[in-house]
């Protein structure tokens, strides 16, 4: 096996019942916030992932500093998973199970994930025409915008939901202006 069948092995079925208790408490989106949360405390705090998912760290030292940073900030059931994934040894996948987590509540919500990489960040009218056209292509309820920079594009933007790429770069149109004179050479 892989060490991605591995991964995906273990965090779909910990994010499915993360969901499941969720839905069975009705608190899908407040469980929703409070991942969203501690993926932004992992993302701003490599030592508090370096530390989380050290397998060397010993799972007191791990649920005392999960209590002092979030239990008070999270829902009770969120917390109680939080200290399962400990106990069981599965808290260095907490990061994929929290993101595959945030990608059922968009399914269930009817939410599309819209990442748009531009060369300087977006206006706000800017920001509400890629969702606007987003909703129009995906027939989604609502988008969520994941924004990038990347100067590289020289300007323009690319918007990748899903496996689709809509790719509105000046970088990607003289790839492809690139690639018709030689096709054609």
């Amino acid at each position: 096996m892989t060490q991605s069948t591995v991964s995906s092995a273990i965090v779909e079925p910990y994010a499915e019942a993360l969901m499941s208790v969720a839905q069975s408490n009705k608190l899908t989106n407040q469980i929703g916030e409070d991942v969203s949360l501690l993926l932004n405390l992992l993302q701003t705090s490599s030592d508090l992932k370096d530390f989380l998912v050290n397998p060397l760290t010993p799972a007191d030292a791990q649920k005392a500093v999960l209590r002092q940073l979030i239990e008070s900030r999270v829902q009770k059931q969120f917390f109680n998973f939080l200290l399962l994934l400990i106990d069981r040894r599965r808290i260095l996948f907490l990061e994929g199970i929290c993101k595959h987590y945030q990608a059922l509540l968009r399914k269930l919500n009817n939410i599309v994930l819209a990442e748009v990489t531009s060369t300087i960040n977006l206006t706000d009218g800017q920001r509400q025409a890629i969702t606007e056209k987003v909703k129009q292509m995906s027939s989604a309820a609502q988008v969520e915008l994941e924004t990038r920079i990347d100067p590289d594009l020289i300007g323009g933007v690319i918007i990748k939901i899903g496996s689709q790429v809509l790719d509105a770069s000046i970088r990607g149109q003289l790839k492809r202006m690139n690639t018709s004179i030689t096709s054609t050479s």
